[in-house]
């Protein structure tokens, strides 16, 4: 089976090439996949895509049209994924169930410790040889509470090195995980983790009951100088509310992986054309705000442990086989 896969960064494409060798044939393009790109699918039966690959209905059915059955998706997140018209179109969808939580907890804590320390700053100014400590005051972790949204897999590893640092825990999610309670966290309402939490990091995936999770009465219930992560998904914040926090002097820091409207943006060169975003544009001018590429996941090991899923997905599919990865069809009702 020849497969096209979508949005593939230069690191990964020996990667994957490698992966597929002796199994599949691969073509990989580095374009990602929208409506415009969406006609190059045609006589391929198998597509794989990214994180920010669109997959509405339309796409869908463009891609069903060009003999597409098979999507295997490189993420574990699908909210880009209409799910409805895949299975009335008859394709099957596939998503990574697992990666390594290590790569998006240890990058959220990187974010956490840089707007803490002020290290962008203090970088930027000793490229100048400006050695003053002047705006650099940071604070010390070990005492201070990390309230947790979203318990997983990556919010018990992100937990497990806040207990390191020596933090009070607070946990906020629908279930609660065993290993973090092990390690003291306390289970607590939402409004009360906002309001006593120094440091609040999210981990919770993007659905419609969790979009604007953090919107202007959860960014106002925060204490003021608290320190405010996102290594999930943009969605979960509200940024608009979130800048006129920001406007108004409050939070020590906020560190984003991902941004509500990042498709079209994120993993792209955009520095010659500049972007029309207005929220954005304003958003990273703030000196305790540090935005990235949506790169939390991008480590040798996730994106090995990424590809290889995919590849097992492919493999699935072509024996006709089902695995827990498949969200179309969906599983029977037991």
């Amino acid at each position: 089976m020849e497969i096209l896969a979508f949005g593939v960064q230069s690191d990964e494409r020996p990667l994957i090439e490698n992966a597929f060798a002796g199994r599949h044939e691969v073509r990989c393009l580095d374009v990602f996949l929208t409506e415009d790109t969406a006609p190059i699918a045609a006589g391929y039966e198998a597509v794989s895509t990214s994180v920010n690959a669109d997959l509405s209905g339309a796409v869908l059915q463009t891609l069903a049209a060009g003999g597409t059955r098979m999507i295997a998706q490189r993420s574990t997140g699908f909210n880009n994924v209409d799910l409805d018209v895949a299975e009335r179109l008859g394709l099957r969808v596939a998503r990574v169930s697992y990666y390594s939580p290590y790569s998006v907890a240890e990058f959220a804590w990187t974010l956490a410790m840089a707007v803490n320390r002020r290290i962008i700053r203090a970088a930027s100014r000793t490229r100048d040889f400006d050695f003053r400590l002047d705006g650099l005051l940071g604070r010390d972790m070990r005492g201070r509470t990390a309230g947790v949204i979203g318990t997983g897999k990556i919010g018990e590893a992100f937990t497990r090195i806040a207990h390191g640092f020596g933090m009070h825990l607070l946990g906020w999610d629908v279930v609660e995980n065993p290993a973090c309670l092990e390690l003291g966290m306390e289970y607590v309402e939402k409004d009360r983790l906002l309001a006593e939490a120094d440091l609040v990091s999210l981990h919770v995936p993007l659905l419609p009951s969790t979009h604007h999770l953090i919107g202007g009465e959860a960014l106002a219930a925060m204490k003021d100088d608290a320190i405010l992560i996102n290594s999930s998904r943009g969605g979960l914040i509200d940024t608009r509310a979130l800048v006129a926090e920001l406007r108004a002097g409050r939070f020590t820091g906020v560190g984003l992986d991902v941004y509500e409207a990042e498709a079209g943006l994120f993993f792209l060169d955009k520095s010659l054309e500049g972007v029309d975003d207005d929220t954005l544009a304003r958003l990273v001018t703030f000196p305790n705000v540090i935005v990235t590429s949506h790169q939390a996941y991008y480590t040798r090991e996730a994106v090995g442990q990424i590809i290889e899923a995919t590849v097992r997905n492919i493999d699935d599919y072509a024996a006709g086989r089902r695995s827990d990865s498949v969200l179309v069809p969906a599983p029977p009702v037991n």
